[in-house]
Formats: C-alpha cells, structure tokens, sequence
C-alpha cells in the first residue's frame, strides 16, 4: 500500500516541480503582496488620535458621545471585558490611550514609548483640571490613576503576513488538488490508474502528502524572505506554528478534494472553488479584522476552517502563542481534514 502511495507522491511533486511557471508564482505572489503592503503602509499617519474608553455595554451613550466629542480625537467604546485586549492595543500602538472613567479610582493607561500616547495623555489632564464640556463628564475630583505600558507599534505587514501566508495555503491547497484531479479525470488519467491495485483512499492520500510538501515549503520560503527583508516579528513558538500551518494545510487540500471527487470540467471546478474561497477570503480576518462586523458576520467567520488558521497563527507569531494556547484552533483543523477527506473519499469516482 505504502509503495504504491510513494509512487503516487514522487509523480506528482516531479510533475508539480517541472512546471516553474506554477512554481515561481506559488513563491512570487504571497511575496509580492507582503511587499507591497509594506510598501503602501510604511508612511501610514493619521490626523486622529485614537483613545479607548471602558463602557459596561461596549457602546457610549449620547450624553458619553457628546462629552468626549473632541475635533482631531477619536474615541472607540471597548467593552468591560475586553480590557486585556484593549491594553494589548495601547501596547501596540493601536490606541494611543485607554480612558476607565466609570471606575471608583479613575485610570487610564499610556504606552511611554508613543508620542501621540503623549499628546492623548496632555490632552485627557488638560480636559480633566480645565472643566471644560469634555473635563466636566470625564471628571470625579480625583486626578486618574497613570498605567504606564511599553511596546513597539504593530505594523500593517506584520499583521498581515500570517493572513497573506494563510491565504497562499488556501488557493494552493483548493486548486492543487481540486483543478488538478478534475483535470487528469477529464484526459483519462484516472481511468488508467483505476486498473491498477491502486484505491481511492492511497489515490488521495498521496495527493494530500503531494500537496502538504507543496504548500509548506512554499511557505516556509515567503515566511523566510519577509523575516530576512522586513523583520517581522516571530515572538511565539515555531512548533507551534509548524503544527498550526501543518494542521490548516490538512484542512483546505482535503476540502478541495471534496471539489474534486466527482466534476469532470475544469471550468466548473474553478467556479466552485472561487465560490468556496472568496468568502474564506473576505470574512476570515486576512486582510482587516473581524472586531466591529455584524454578529451573522462573525458567527460566519467561525465556521470558516481559514478563520482559525489566521488567528492561530497570528496568535503565535504577534501574541507570543505558544503550542498549548493553539491547540483548540489545532483540533478544529484536525477535526475538520479528516470529516473532508472521509467525504472526499466516500464520493470519489474514477471516471
């Protein structure tokens, strides 16, 4: 069995490796994407300052609203129970300044390192000792209670690169095996193989090992190339994201094998997977995050297998993840390849 899986595997990786046209893009795209995001976000500046509030509800009222309405400021409700993350944020310079007025002791907490966190902080006394409209609503008599925080800004890049290696996965591993079975069962390739001893279920294992090889050293070559040009930054474990990429990949090629079980046209094999891939694209957080969306908008984007691979792998490489914090997002994968491939297998035809 295990012979006839390696010959399976080394033909399509030879057939895969002589096309450099297929190759070189597999490796260009992603990198040409993360270094045009680099490249238009690098000036990015904003005129607006941006300072979290803590609100119960997670929404400021209109007496709220009308307080903190101060010209060149923006003010973002965060919810009570989101305050880990909002500090997060301050760290990252993603808020320049997060405000508790509803606490007994009032607070807020700074990032030492920001210059706009500097001017939020001068900006929020000065309202505070002034009684101005502003001052008035935020003020209690009591001068607020100083959190000093640190940390480099987050850029754009960094934050999308684990998405945009994510996404390169993603349409290798739908079109890989999915356009490609669909291919050799329309030129009779598969009709040929089905008179040999081999099965449907060695036929597609050595498509998915094929394929995971592909994919992961495609990947490991664009991660590689924006650490060496743009230093990213890798806090976490890379056990961890081997096993979160390893675990993703699993998952999408044996999706694409469900595309590919039965359709005998390439043209409509291309339509499916775009149907299946454009919406994993637009709702699982690669290129914007999901936080402000509709909630059928994120109930959505939990069932998508893509949304789980970006956040794992987000969560390793920007929060300092390690394996043990990215195991529920590893077992869903895991859970989701093998629920695909025992479909795949199930509706598999030669012909």
């Amino acid at each position: 069995m295990w012979t006839r899986i390696r010959a399976i595997l080394v033909a399509r990786n030879r057939e895969f490796y002589r096309d450099r046209a297929g190759l070189g893009w597999n490796l260009l795209m992603p990198m040409l994407m993360v270094l045009a995001f680099a490249f238009i976000f690098q000036d990015e500046q904003s005129d607006l300052l941006k300072i979290g509030v803590l609100t119960p509800g997670g929404t400021l009222s209109g007496i709220e609203s009308s307080a903190l309405d101060l010209e060149y400021v923006t003010f973002v409700p965060v919810p009570v129970a989101d305050l880990a993350a909002a500090i997060v944020k301050v760290e990252r310079h993603q808020l320049d300044l997060l405000l508790d007025p509803g606490a007994a002791a009032p607070r807020y907490w700074v990032n030492g390192d920001s210059a706009k966190g500097y001017l939020a902080e001068r900006l929020l006394l000065a309202a505070e000792s002034s009684g101005g409209e502003a001052g008035a609503n935020i003020r209690t008599g009591i001068e607020p209670e100083r959190q000093t925080l640190s940390g480099a800004a987050l850029r754009y890049v960094d934050w999308v690169l684990p998405g945009v290696l994510a996404m390169n996965i993603m349409f290798s591993s739908l079109w890989g095996v999915g356009w490609v079975i669909v291919r050799y069962r329309k030129n009779g390739v598969l009709r040929r193989l089905k008179a040999t001893p081999l099965s449907p279920w060695e036929f597609l294992t050595a498509q998915v090992l094929s394929r995971l090889l592909v994919v992961l050293g495609a990947s490991l070559i664009v991660y590689l190339g924006a650490a060496w040009l743009l230093d990213v930054p890798m806090r976490g474990s890379y056990v961890a994201l081997a096993l979160v990429y390893v675990a993703g990949s699993l998952c999408l090629i044996s999706l694409g094998l469900i595309i590919a079980a039965r359709l005998r046209t390439e043209e409509l094999a291309d339509g499916l997977l775009n149907l299946l891939s454009w919406p994993m694209l637009l709702l699982s957080g690669v290129w914007f995050s999901m936080e402000g969306t509709s909630a059928l908008a994120q109930w959505v984007s939990q069932a998508l297998p893509l949304t789980h691979l970006v956040a794992a792998a987000r969560a390793v490489m920007i929060d300092g993840a390690g394996v043990v914090e990215v195991l529920p997002e590893i077992g869903v994968l895991l859970a989701l390849a093998v629920a695909f491939l025992t479909l795949a297998t199930w509706m598999f035809r030669w012909e």
